[in-house]
């Protein structure tokens, strides 16, 4: 039968949230260098450059198309033969950023897609360079439609950082099960973990959701109607009495 107060006590132990600490630093940090080398691997795409769009071709092919935990043993085990000693934790990061790097790529290409050129040629006739018109123009509107499938492929990573604990990054999961193989109190371990797991996709959801907000102003006069109503309502109500 499961304890509660165990689970409890591991939720509140210094193990588990050193693990779920380090699994939300690995998250992030994959995701920044993942989101940037995404965004220069999808203009690279819009060049007519042949060897950059080759380039950009192998990148998304080889790393969409082979298993990221294929990738981090890869780089953690494969690399020091090459002279490259890299750390489990840096192996970690380089591995999932390369991988998320090849889907984002793909996600903000599409987003960029979207933007219908005839805006684009209206920027540049506008006397627009091509940098102001992919800022003022492009990027705000690409944004938006890529903000949602980013968010998903965010929460995505966070699960998928479970996988660096096959190199002995003490992340979250390899916490509890080590502290489950200890005490062979497996479901409380893994109820505790699952407790942080569902707690940080919650905090990444609410900030997509503040994102989402921000970048649409109609959602935002949508929202803020009601109010408006009863406000006009309040002072209809003045002017009758």
């Amino acid at each position: 039968m499961m304890s509660l107060d165990l689970v409890f006590e591991y939720i509140v132990s210094p193990a588990f949230f050193h693990g779920a600490a380090l699994t939300l630093l690995i998250t992030v940090t994959a995701l920044f260098f993942g989101i940037i080398a995404g965004l220069v691997i999808a203009l690279m795409q819009e060049t007519q450059l042949r060897p950059l769009q080759v380039f950009t071709l192998i990148y998304v092919w080889l790393f969409r198309g082979t298993p990221v935990l294929f990738q981090i043993i890869f780089i953690y085990n494969v690399l020091p033969s090459f002279g490259i000693r890299l750390s489990a934790f840096l192996s970690a990061v380089i591995a999932l950023a390369l991988n998320e790097g090849a889907y984002m790529a793909e996600i903000l290409r599409s987003g960029l897609d979207a933007v219908k050129k005839g805006q684009r040629t209206a920027g540049l006739a506008l006397g627009l360079t091509t940098t102001q018109m992919m800022r003022f123009i492009v990027l705000p509107q690409a944004a938006r439609i890529v903000l949602p499938p980013m968010g998903n492929q965010m929460i995505g990573m966070l699960k998928t950082s479970a996988l660096v604990s096959v190199i002995a990054v003490e992340e979250l999961l390899l916490v509890a099960n080590q502290t489950a193989s200890a005490s062979f109190r497996y479901l409380e371990a893994l109820t505790a973990a699952g407790v942080y797991y569902l707690a940080l996709t919650t905090i990444f959801m609410v900030l997509q959701a503040m994102l989402e907000r921000s970048l649409d102003p109609k959602r935002r006069r949508r929202e803020k109607r009601p109010l408006l109503d009863r406000l006009l309502m309040a002072a209809e109500r003045a002017d009758v009495r």
